[in-house]
């Protein structure tokens, strides 16, 4: 059974990804904020087949204790799930992400009209400053920076060898 339903969810994504797809490209003349909106309507849709169809539920714990005004999301990278999920807890948001996945068809098209911070891993620390770059020009009221992807945790590992981290840290906490 597991085995089917999976086999469902994915061709369910497969349909509906490349259209959505082209949906986001004729976001290209909105503001971002507008195209954000939009776009994430992909993640709400596969947050929905994998309730739907996988039977993956998720309850958010401690939400009230979250500050009303936004700030930057700092979570251990599991899986996709989460990434799809902040984007329904903590909307709108800026993405920190590997360059690479820009590059997927139809997903990586519609992934850059979110204008996420897309790094370079292989360039160190010039890599780590344009981060901190494009973060204070993405900035804007009402915007969460969302650090949770393989290439934040880079960052901040280069940041803080062995995982250790401070409320001095490079990111002003």
């Amino acid at each position: 059974m597991t085995f089917l339903r999976s086999l469902v969810f994915l061709i369910a994504e497969i349909l509906v990804t490349p259209p959505y797809a082209i949906v986001a490209l004729a976001t290209f003349p909105l503001p971002r904020l507008a195209r954000y909106r939009v776009i994430s309507g992909w993640s709400r849709a596969m947050i929905w087949l994998a309730k739907n169809v996988l039977g993956i539920r998720y309850r958010v714990i401690g939400m009230e204790n979250l500050p009303r005004t936004p700030g930057v999301i700092l979570a251990k990278h599991q899986s996709a799930w989460e990434t799809l999920a902040f984007q329904l807890i903590f909307p709108p948001q800026v993405l920190v992400l590997k360059r690479e996945l820009l590059w997927i068809p139809f997903f990586g098209w519609g992934l850059a009209l979110t204008s996420p911070i897309a790094i370079d891993r292989s360039r160190g620390v010039r890599a780590l400053n344009r981060m901190a770059e494009l973060g204070r020009e993405r900035r804007a009221p009402g915007v969460y920076a969302n650090f949770s992807s393989p290439a934040a945790s880079w960052a901040t590992s280069l940041c803080a060898p062995g995982g250790e981290r401070s409320r001095s840290s490079w990111m002003g906490t």
